[in-house]
């Protein structure tokens, strides 16, 4: 029988670029000279620096810039609170990977709802489809990609 699995990925090498972009580019640009400003990769957080707020967001402009140029999809950054200590502003950003219980469940609720027929099933963090024919298949991929849920996914092992 046909199966695929659903999973939500980034390609942290190219993560790791436009990070690098970025940082390159914060170094060159005229506005950010005589300024103590960074933005930086650690593990899957991007910690952005810098000295007022309004810095920070010029900084996450540019870095979904870099990332868009990259390759990578945008939804999968997720801005969390400004944080002030001292001359210093700092924002990190989550890059969204796997699929929580929740969503996975929202996504299985989606394919069920839609009357395709197809199996849908939560396996850690990705969810395995399978159906009898591959038109049921391709229909619940376009149904995935549609749908607004918040993170970019990938369709993966499409086995025949």
């Amino acid at each position: 029988m046909p199966s695929f699995d659903i999973v939500s990925e980034i390609e942290m090498t190219e993560a790791k670029n436009a990070v690098e972009n970025a940082a390159r580019e914060l170094g060159t640009r005229w506005d950010f000279r005589g300024v103590t400003a960074s933005v930086e990769l650690d593990d899957n957080i991007v910690v952005m620096k810098a000295e007022a707020e309004h810095q920070l967001m010029q900084i996450f402009d540019i870095l979904v810039s870099k990332a868009a140029k990259r390759g990578l999809d945008v939804s999968c950054l997720e801005l969390q609170d400004v944080v002030h200590s001292g001359k210093t502003y700092s924002r990190k950003v989550g890059l969204k990977q796997g699929i929580d219980k929740d969503l996975a469940k929202k996504i299985t609720k989606l394919i069920k709802e839609s009357k395709i027929k197809v199996q849908a099933s939560v396996q850690g963090e990705e969810v395995r489809v399978t159906g009898k024919n591959r038109d049921d298949l391709q229909a619940v991929m376009q149904l995935v990609r549609t749908g607004d849920l918040g993170q970019p996914f990938q369709f993966k092992n499409f086995r025949d």
